[in-house]
């Protein structure tokens, strides 16, 4: 078997090519291109089976993709992980590729799992819209800056529904300050039609989803958080535990610990970040439920004002994604924990 190292860069892939004993067979580079990297594919094909491995990073998985269908078995590997296993003294992507190969060939690989192309599509849907949100409000807060800045109080709540946007038109900017604020106005309607374009069609896949009805029941989640859940998780039955998808979404704290000393930190943030979002705004509509507001209450009188809500949030989150484990795993809709309520005669 020959086992190969993958280091991607914006304008060429270095490649390095080992046996089982360690022996270099290659040293080279090649363009990060469909023709090139089938054709460095087929120089290898008749001389047995070929294991390659890449770091995980954007672009990687067009890499994965075009050398598997070309009769490779590729790994992507977790790029922290693979700093963990092999420290460099000197860091180069010559040195990367052959580290990369070296991990292939004593089976060390830190693999991380690939989403099939439907779940990829998903998530970039849910990723699309939530980027597109972020840009809208972008330019609403550059509109209330502008307010701040002339002196104008805002003069209504919603200052971009009918009557917010009468009240705006109203008011005198000079220029070039008038100018921009009806660039954004224009703009944000043109994001407000392909935000709503975007969540008809995710409200129409989601219906046909096999969590999302699920994750509907948790308290919380609406059917956009719930998509967006569903498609970061992908398949449940990857994760053995509930701890084990509490560790994926990130929401752990780091741990410090040596002799009798045990110290906990700031999150560790693992795991694709808009699943994070997504149980952290759970979260916030959750502490209000029965199930939630004592502990919520509890641990933010507890831990002072300056941090206590964002801990409890925190926490919040943690255990909604146990309870989502357990929902997606035995396929039962959400039940509070607790004993169970019974009538008497």
């Amino acid at each position: 078997m020959l086992h190969v190292g993958l280091d991607l860069s914006r304008h060429r892939l270095d490649v390095r090519v080992l046996d089982d004993e360690g022996t270099s067979v290659a040293e080279l580079k090649v363009a990060p291109e469909g023709p090139e990297l089938r054709r460095l594919a087929g120089r290898y094909l008749g001389r047995g089976p070929v294991r390659a491995v890449i770091e995980s990073m954007n672009g990687a998985r067009f890499v994965h993709d075009t050398l598997e269908l070309a009769g490779w078995d590729v790994e992507i590997a977790d790029a922290v992980k693979v700093k963990g296993l092999a420290p460099l003294a000197c860091k180069t992507d010559r040195i990367d590729a052959f580290v990369l190969a070296e991990l292939s060939r004593r089976d060390l690989v830190p693999a991380i799992w690939l989403p099939d192309p439907g779940v990829r599509a998903q998530r970039e849907r849910a990723r699309f819209r939530l980027h597109l949100v972020q840009h809208r409000v972008q330019l609403k807060n550059r509109i209330h800056a502008s307010l701040i800045a002339f002196g104008h109080a805002c003069p209504t709540s919603d200052l971009f529904g009918v009557t917010g946007r009468g009240r705006l038109a109203t008011l005198a900017f000079p220029e070039p300050w008038a100018s921009d604020i009806t660039a954004c106005l224009e703009l944000i309607d043109h994001l407000n039609d392909q935000i709503t374009g975007i969540e008809r069609d995710l409200r129409r896949e989601g219906a046909n989803h096999p969590y999302v009805p699920l994750l509907l029941t948790v308290p919380g989640i609406s059917w956009i958080l719930a998509y967006t859940i569903a498609a970061e998780i992908g398949d449940i039955t990857r994760f053995d535990s509930p701890k084990k998808l509490c560790g994926y979404s990130g929401l752990c704290p780091r741990v410090y610990q040596s002799g009798s000393q045990d110290r906990r930190g700031k999150l560790v943030k693992n795991g694709p970040k808009h699943l994070r979002w997504a149980l952290v705004e759970a979260a916030i509509h959750a502490a209000r439920h029965p199930g939630y507001v004592g502990h919520y209450q509890r641990t933010k009188i507890r831990l002072g004002h300056q941090r206590g809500a964002k801990v409890a949030r925190i926490e919040i989150a943690r255990k909604l994604t146990e309870a989502i484990w357990h929902m997606l795993t035995k396929g039962e809709p959400f039940a509070p924990a607790g004993p169970s309520q019974t009538l008497a005669a």
